[in-house]
């Protein structure tokens, strides 16, 4: 058994435009409201969602791309390793709407740094949280409040967010932790 596909590209389309569409209904359209997805892959969704959004609405909407690099909290453990990028902010966030927008919710240390970042960029009115898939197994208190599937996984399990953008194909799957050790000892 190797990778089973959870998303396929409709699935992923399909989760977009009822994101979109949950976004715009809880903010009651899209006056003031700021799409940051954070690097690699939540830049693509949230330009995706953008343009839902758009079709919605029928306005632009501005979205962001945020670098959580230097704010994460394992940086002694990783050292040199972390590739830093620029974070690219379309506006001023101080009193936006903001919706952070990321592939894949796991440990919630990720947007926990995001968070970070994001309030030294400014003071938002609001930050809330979409994501294409929540696996669980949250090491923090923090929860989506736009969720394009709940997977529920073992800890071990990778769970692989495929994008066009940056893959040339959308689809979502998962390796499981017991998979991920025969291929490892195959290797050796």
């Amino acid at each position: 058994m190797s990778e089973r596909v959870l998303m396929t590209a409709e699935d992923v389309r399909r989760a977009i435009v009822r994101i979109a569409h949950e976004i715009v209904e809880s903010h009651r359209g899209s006056h003031d409201l700021v799409l940051i997805g954070m690097r690699t892959r939540g830049v693509p969704l949230a330009r995706r969602l953008a343009a839902a959004i758009e079709q919605i609405e029928g306005g632009a909407l501005p979205v962001g791309s945020l670098d959580i690099g230097l704010y994460r909290d394992d940086l002694s453990v990783r050292g040199t390793a972390v590739q830093i990028a620029p974070s690219e902010m379309p506006t001023d966030i101080k009193g936006k709407r903001v919706v952070l927008v990321d592939d894949v919710l796991f440990t919630g240390r990720s947007v926990r740094a995001a968070m970070e970042a994001i309030l030294d960029l400014g003071r938002p009115r609001r930050i809330q949280l979409a994501v294409l898939v929540d696996r669980g197994h949250r090491e923090l208190p923090i929860r989506p409040d736009y969720v394009g599937k709940n997977v529920p996984t073992a800890r071990g399990d990778d769970v692989r967010v495929h994008l066009s953008e940056t893959d040339g194909s959308d689809e979502v799957a998962i390796l499981p932790e017991l998979e991920q050790t025969s291929k490892q000892e195959e290797l050796s």
